[in-house]
């Protein structure tokens, strides 16, 4: 193998490596998503520097690390906030957002409308569907 086709190999494996890495960061996010996590912490767990794990991550998925995460824990706010039982702060304390400021901000530019806006709206819509029979089908004419 000459010197070229070497270092070919050793670019493509280290980027392989560096996916692998990224994936078990979006998969610790997505499965950790209401636990207090950051950046460094993140990092440190698949053993690259803070800023080299933000970069990698925003090529990789369009997104920053946190960025993400607050957009899962959005996701799932959502969720929660249409079954229509528990309040907007019990709801952002179950996806685990800390800070009432951040969670409506991130929450009215993802979905477009506050969490008590949409939790009103999403209790409007579930009240107004009504489950009907289908009307009788007419006799067949013979």
């Amino acid at each position: 193998m000459c010197t070229s086709e070497w270092r070919r190999a050793r670019i493509e494996a280290q980027r392989l490596a560096d996916l692998a890495r990224l994936r078990r960061v979006r998969d610790r996010i997505d499965r950790e998503y209401e636990r207090p996590l950051d950046v460094r912490a993140l990092a440190r767990d698949v053993r690259l520097p803070a800023g080299q794990l933000s970069r990698q991550f925003r090529a990789a998925y369009g997104a920053s690390p946190y960025a993400y995460l607050m957009t899962r824990r959005i996701e799932r706010a959502t969720a929660l906030l249409r079954r229509g039982d528990l309040t907007v702060t019990a709801v952002r304390s179950a996806v685990g957002c800390a800070s009432p400021g951040i969670f409506t901000a991130r929450f009215t530019e993802l979905v477009g409308m506050s969490p008590e806006a949409f939790r009103r709206q999403a209790r409007q819509v579930r009240g107004s569907v009504r489950i009907r029979e289908a009307p009788a089908a007419p006799p067949a004419l013979a």
